[in-house]
């Protein structure tokens, strides 16, 4: 088959044009057309009295080699890709001990999906619940003001990809097309097969509740055993005649020990105490930039008629999205960042994501409608480790998580210190006064909101850059800097503040059999791409457990 990219049609385009435009392109009979399939539809929207659809397309033709050679030096008809996905191993008949996943999250989800696949029957640990006893505890922080530290947004079955927009897009390189697979199994867990060729696939709070389950029931199935509630404390380790660390398996929080050679550390970007304990091991971190400032609310109409015009509403389009970036060049305190939009959430809500007593922190959700009232994005600053040094000078690896935790300190009080997040309305942010009552838009986070300023909420660096950039984002989407717009703070989690590094064959540097992988060991950025190296690290285990093996343990390895 062939694929055809960047073919333009009209919003409103009628059944047969997406046919007629094939054979147009190719510049065949429609007898010479036995079908086709639509591999992607994206939108432009730069032009918003006329928004066109473009697509890709995998096309059958009765005449392929005449039209590989007419089209070969054609970047836009091209073989269409093989994105069928192979295991790269078989379990052998016996394995001395079993792989270990700790963590269920999209990233260890993955891990744990194609490890059992391929007949590993992996063991996974999460110290949170399952997804709906999780379901129900987060909750209980949004509607009670009652954390459960174990149980809530950030721990759990799922992981902090459940409780999001469910966007399944990103900007990864994928060579070997795994983000396929991801979408694919999805798919067969229940989600709308549309995913598999929209621009920017969503899925939405509910829809995963019920998918992860699914998926979870798979693993299962497939031999794999699943345990929750069972935090991992620390690590066995023991050191060869070489000198070389090797990892011999986890102790549990309940004393227990589980002997595993492989272990997949799947932790996602807020396991903090994990972290500490992976350093005081001497398992090798190192801190890494992210970013950190508040989630900004406008109403959803009003990002819909700036970025579609008179086509907003239109069925296609769906609730509008937005990316904006800003580099900062003003003369004072953020000279010199960049400040960008993070995590849009069209149609949504912002949620209490703290996974700690005592503290505030927010996050954005939709359900797969987007249909609530207001638009919500995280607007950042980017910060670098140079910028930890007033909460933590000792040069560890964990002193972002000390800034994360001052800010979201301070935050838990300006908020009144009973979860309500501190916020303040847009203009007068801008302004430089305190906000007394709300205007047009109503603020979506649970528990609830104290007014006031946010000044103190973030380092003066990052008050300085936002308040520039926030002009600079009012001349890209008319309305951005709208006065009752409300900004709700503090947004710290955007990433993991650490990389825990590993080398070309995924493992840790210095502790072999250890596999660092997805959101927490700084691998991944989002439900696709964790999922995506939940698979790379999974491949990699099993590979290495392949040529390990005993003679008569061996098997076939794809190349």
């Amino acid at each position: 088959m062939l694929r055809l990219t960047d073919l333009k049609l009209p919003l409103d385009h009628g059944e047969g044009e997406l046919t007629a435009a094939i054979i147009k392109r190719l510049g065949i009979g429609a007898a010479e057309l036995v079908g086709y399939s639509v591999a992607k539809r994206s939108h432009d929207a730069r032009k918003r009295g006329a928004i066109t659809l473009i697509y890709a397309v995998d096309v059958d033709t009765r005449c392929e080699p005449a039209l590989r050679q007419r089209f070969a030096d054609d970047p836009q008809v091209r073989p269409t890709p093989d994105t069928e996905y192979r295991f790269v191993a078989k379990a052998p008949p016996r394995i001395d001990y079993r792989p270990l996943v700790v963590g269920f999250g999209p990233c260890g989800l993955f891990a744990a999906l194609v490890l059992a696949q391929m007949g590993f029957r992996p063991i996974i640990v999460d110290r949170g619940k399952q997804v709906r006893e999780r379901t129900r505890d987060t909750w209980d922080l949004w509607r009670k003001r009652q954390l459960h530290p174990e149980s809530n947004v950030q721990f759990g079955e799922g992981g902090a990809g459940t409780f999001s927009d469910g966007k399944l897009y990103s900007q990864i390189r994928d060579p070997q097309h795994h983000g396929r697979k991801v979408l694919s199994e999805f798919v067969k867990a229940g989600a709308p097969e549309e995913i598999l060729y929209v621009g920017k696939p969503h899925i939405g709070t509910f829809r995963l509740v019920s998918m992860v389950e699914q998926m979870r029931a798979t693993i299962e199935a497939l031999g794999g055993e699943i345990r929750f509630s069972q935090r991992v404390d620390d690590l066995l380790i023991d050191t060869d005649s070489a000198g070389e660390r090797h990892v011999r398996g986890v102790t549990l929080a309940s004393g227990e020990q589980i002997r595993a050679d492989h272990v997949v550390l799947a932790l996602g970007h807020s396991a903090r105490d994990t972290f500490a304990m992976l350093h005081a091991r001497g398992v090798y971190l190192e801190a890494k930039p992210f970013s950190i400032g508040f989630r900004v609310e406008h109403p959803q109409s009003m990002i819909d008629r700036a970025r579609f015009g008179v086509q907003a509403g239109h069925p296609i389009l769906g609730a509008a999205d937005y990316k904006l970036v800003h580099h900062c060049t003003g003369d004072h305190a953020g000279r010199g960042r960049s400040v960008y939009s993070f995590c849009m959430c069209p149609g949504g809500t912002v949620v209490a994501a703290t996974s700690e007593p005592g503290r505030v922190v927010t996050n954005g959700m939709s359900q797969y409608s987007r249909n609530e009232r207001n638009a919500n994005a995280a607007v950042v600053v980017g910060i670098d480790p140079a910028d930890f040094t007033p909460y933590d000078d000792s040069g560890s690896p964990l002193a972002g998580i000390a800034l994360q935790r001052a800010l979201e300190s301070h935050a838990y009080v300006l908020g009144g210190e009973n979860y309500s997040a501190p916020a303040q309305l847009v203009g007068d942010f801008l302004a430089g006064r305190a906000s007394r009552e709300f205007g047009d838009v109503q603020p979506s986070y649970q528990p609830g909101v104290t007014l006031g300023s946010l000044d103190s909420a973030l380092p003066g660096y990052a008050i300085a850059a936002i308040r520039e950039a926030m002009p600079a984002f009012e001349r890209q989407i008319r309305g951005y800097a709208m006065h009752d717009a409300i900004f709700t703070g503090v947004e710290t989690r955007t990433s993991s503040p650490l990389r825990i590094k590993r080398d070309d064959s995924l493992q840790s540097l210095n502790t072999r059999g250890l596999y660092p992988a997805g959101e927490g060991a700084g691998y991944a950025g989002g439900i696709l791409s964790a999922g995506v190296d939940g698979i790379r690290v999974a491949e990699a285990v099993a590979r290495d457990i392949a040529t390990k093996g005993s003679p008569e343990q061996q098997f076939q390895l794809r190349d």
